[in-house]
């Protein structure tokens, strides 16, 4: 497409379906996945500057000292960070870039990048419906379960603050709502003339 790149910053409570309609987004849609950095260790079958930059917490402190972050934050004792450099790259042409992001980062990107990126909120269909997911996976001891759902609640109230919200009742249908905003927005004179 003719016209600036998207800057696309996605956030949503652990469990609304965030990561399946990110992936969408890369494989439909053709953006391309802003690789954060981090601090945690790699899961199964993550690879480092595809999933992640797995770096040490002195190596992520030099560089929060450096400047090189647009965002980043500490979750759950792991830091996370988004490169200044990686997204000025995207934005200065016209290659469309995904940020998936929690709603701490998002609010930084915001203050840094109003104007220049689009914030989608990724919502599940009632607070039942996520913890019924969250439980499904059965991948969390109660403990995590309940931070995590005590979290949601917390994340949820910045819903409001996103440019849209779009509500994860059935993928396909979040999918289309989400490829609808990517049109609409690549149709704002400001990118569809430039």
């Amino acid at each position: 497409m003719a016209g600036k790149g998207l800057l696309l910053v996605v956030s949503a409570p652990s469990g609304a379906g965030k990561t399946t309609l990110c992936h969408l987004l890369i494989q439909r849609l053709g953006f391309r996945f802003s690789v954060s950095h981090t601090t945690r260790s790699p899961r199964p079958g993550e690879v480092h500057g595809r999933d992640y930059y797995f770096v040490s917490r002195h190596e992520f402190e030099d560089l929060i000292r450096q400047g090189a972050f647009l965002e980043w934050a500490e979750v759950h004792g792991h830091l996370y960070g988004t490169s200044k450099t990686e997204v000025e790259r995207a934005l200065s042409g016209e290659e469309d870039l995904l940020l998936d992001i929690d709603v701490q980062g998002a609010s930084q990107v915001r203050r840094k990048l109003r104007e220049r990126a689009v914030f989608v909120f990724v919502a599940p269909p009632s607070m039942e419906e996520l913890e019924r997911r969250l439980r499904h996976r059965g991948t969390e001891s109660e403990e995590v379960l309940r931070r995590r759902l005590a979290r949601a609640r917390e994340e949820m109230q910045f819903a409001p603050w996103f440019d849209y919200v779009v509500i994860n009742q059935e993928i396909e249908q979040a999918f289309a709502d989400l490829a609808a905003i990517v049109r609409a927005e690549k149709c704002r004179p400001q990118r569809a003339l430039s």
